[in-house]
């Protein structure tokens, strides 16, 4: 059975007013260290899930603000973060995407990543290429490290790694153009495949961070594996290194 892309655009698009809705922001609930979750991240879930069950009831649903204990990977499966950046939503620091991907028997055929404050919605089918708003995109082309701005990610709900993580930076710092930090795994990810960052890697990121912006940066002609340079396995936790292919072999034999 295939999924008609354009209509799951529309219902991703359908979130915007959502994300401005500062009110439905500043209700925060804690689940640990530095992971929130609001009422917009619930709000958000419900209206993409509803949507999405409503054309194809036979495709589980996997999202973030739900127990996901029962989800079978052979079969079909939606891949939902409703907000990947919670906490630069509650600062109203506009860096908060939406994230759909879904998996076929373990294999990712289709990924969404729609940043509503630009308006950006970016799109990659497997075997078809990625897109921003309808146009094609590739990963950046440099192979000189020293040129290159690398995307970090602090992985904030786990403190015991921040040593090595910084330790890790400040290498990576030292011998590249400059660092970023976006505060959204799926943004940096679709950035990536967009050209605009080279590389961007982060430790221990849950599927519904990286499904769909994995297919992204591949379907860019990129490439993206843990930090042994190993496949990703998107059933669970992994840790993630995305880029053109040099960069992403550099970090991974040099830094990582």
């Amino acid at each position: 059975m295939s999924v008609d892309t354009q209509k799951i655009i529309e219902i991703v698009k359908q979130v915007k007013p959502l994300f401005l809705d500062r009110e439905g922001s500043s209700q925060i609930k804690v689940k640990g260290v530095a992971d929130f979750v609001t009422q917009i991240d619930f709000k958000v879930q419900a209206q993409v899930k509803t949507a999405l069950y409503e054309l194809y009831p036979e495709i589980q649903f996997m999202g973030e603000e739900k127990d996901n204990s029962d989800i079978d990977f052979d079969g079909d499966v939606w891949i939902l973060d409703p907000v990947d950046g919670t906490t630069n939503l509650i600062h109203d620091f506009r860096n908060s995407t939406l994230s759909l991907a879904l998996a076929r028997k373990g294999v990712l055929t289709l990924g969404i990543i729609y940043h509503p404050y630009s308006d950006e919605i970016f799109v990659a089918e497997r075997g078809k290429g990625a897109l921003l708003n309808g146009s094609p995109i590739s990963v950046s082309k440099r192979q000189n490290f020293s040129e290159c701005l690398i995307s970090i990610g602090t992985s904030p709900y786990y403190r015991e790694l921040a040593k090595e993580n910084f330790r890790i930076f400040e290498k990576v710092f030292t011998d590249c153009a400059d660092i970023r930090r976006l505060g959204s795994a799926a943004l940096e990810l679709a950035y990536v495949a967009a050209g605009r960052i080279d590389a961007y890697f982060e430790r221990s990121l849950k599927p519904w961070d990286y499904a769909a912006g994995m297919l992204l940066v591949e379907e860019a002609g990129g490439k993206v594996t843990d930090y042994k340079g190993k496949p990703v396995d998107i059933t669970g936790n992994s840790d993630i290194v995305a880029g053109n292919r040099a960069i992403g072999e550099i970090l991974v034999e040099k830094y990582l």
